[in-house]
């Protein structure tokens, strides 16, 4: 009987480790992969905590021989009024480029061309994925060159000289322009989702008569709920930690636009108090895994009720 048991037992290890590899070298294959991560994010992180319990600046004597300041630099992130502002103005710039405008044009450009085919499927595809593709700091030079109030060209078009939009409308001009440069991920990921869905289904609603909006809502959105979730996921943690539109306004005019990233730069390096922004980027880490939970909650209960 001992030896039936070792028999199923070496069958189920066979079964868990199907790669043939062993426990010891498939952990030398992840080994790289952990020392980066360790690397490059774990200690920068635990560095990170450590200068937010100091009062280490770029200048002066706190640079040279910073003090443990302990739970100091927190209260000053929350009592002070710097931080609620910008925190409220990233969830304003998150929820309108990121959850409305990427993923929600994003889908909507992938139902519309789903079954386009020639030269304009191609040509949306491309203005789309060049505006990805882009190096932020081009597209920001491109988008500055547009809203110019002396020589822009959104002035020359509307007949409008002089009209300052970065200074009149900061945050609807940074959340177009986030729009603008970063639904195409959001397209391709629906478009791979939409590809999936079942034909068969989307033509028998269609004979009983459900219009492409009843056929979006009743039967594709329930199959690709996953990929909408992940997308969201995705789009949010990038936008919440986006600093690009410090090239377009630099925080201003007066605050107005300055969104978590760039309140930490300007606290930790333009006010060269690292230890202060430092606490303020652990804030940051903090809502980022608040805003990953919640996605992932809901991921698991799509599984749970799938299963």
């Amino acid at each position: 009987m001992t030896r039936v048991r070792g028999r199923n037992t070496g069958a189920v290890a066979a079964d868990q480790d199907a790669a043939g590899l062993g426990r010891w070298r498939a952990g030398l294959f992840v080994l790289p992969a952990l020392v980066l991560i360790g690397v490059f994010l774990v200690l920068p992180a635990l560095w990170t905590i450590y200068l937010g319990a100091t009062d280490f600046q770029l200048t002066g004597t706190a640079a040279a021989q910073p003090r443990i300041v302990g739970m100091d630099n927190l209260l000053s992130v929350f009592s002070g009024g710097g931080f609620a502002g910008s925190l409220l103005l990233t969830l304003e710039y998150v929820v309108g480029s990121a959850v409305v405008g990427q993923a929600g044009l994003g889908l909507a450009l992938a139902w519309v061309m789903r079954d386009r085919r020639g030269v304009l499927r191609r040509v949306v595809d491309a203005v789309v994925l060049l505006a990805w593709i882009l190096p932020n700091s081009v597209v920001a030079f491109l988008w500055i060159a547009l809203l110019d109030r002396d020589s822009g060209t959104l002035n020359a078009l509307l007949g409008t000289p002089g009209f300052g939009w970065l200074l009149r409308y900061p945050m609807l001009s940074i959340i177009v322009f986030n729009i603008w440069r970063g639904t195409a991920f959001s397209q391709m990921l629906y478009s791979a989702a939409l590809a999936n869905v079942p034909r068969s289904q989307l033509e028998t609603a269609r004979l009983t008569g459900a219009t492409p909006w009843r056929q979006l809502w009743d039967v594709v959105l329930p199959q690709i709920r996953g990929h909408v979730l992940t997308n969201l996921l995705l789009v949010s943690l990038w936008t919440f930690n986006d600093f690009t539109p410090f090239l377009l306004t630099a925080g201003g005019p007066d605050h107005r636009s300055e969104t978590l990233p760039v309140f930490v730069y300007v606290t930790a390096l333009t006010g060269g108090q690292l230890g202060l922004g430092a606490a303020i980027s652990f804030v940051m880490l903090l809502v980022n895994l608040v805003i990953a939970f919640g996605y992932l909650r809901l991921l698991g209960r799509r599984k749970d009720g799938a299963a």
